[in-house]
């Protein structure tokens, strides 16, 4: 969960969103951007295919980081 939030965190900053921002594209509120992120909360697949619509990257991009925690 940490790699996880540590790529997230990479791919919205990479962007130069903020955690609003990328909650506003996802429809995803920011707590829950904020607890993926400090890996506090698995995500769930429908959290995972909005987030992945709004960076616009294929879900296996999203999911596929090469890290583990």
């Amino acid at each position: 969960m940490q790699a996880f939030g540590q790529h997230l965190r990479q791919l919205r900053k990479a962007r130069g969103w903020s955690q609003q921002a990328l909650a506003d594209e996802s429809d995803v509120s920011k707590p829950t951007i904020h607890r993926i992120e400090t890996a506090r909360y698995s995500a769930t697949l429908d959290v995972l295919v909005s987030l992945a619509q709004a960076l616009e990257i294929p879900l296996a991009e999203l999911v596929s980081f090469g890290g583990a925690s």
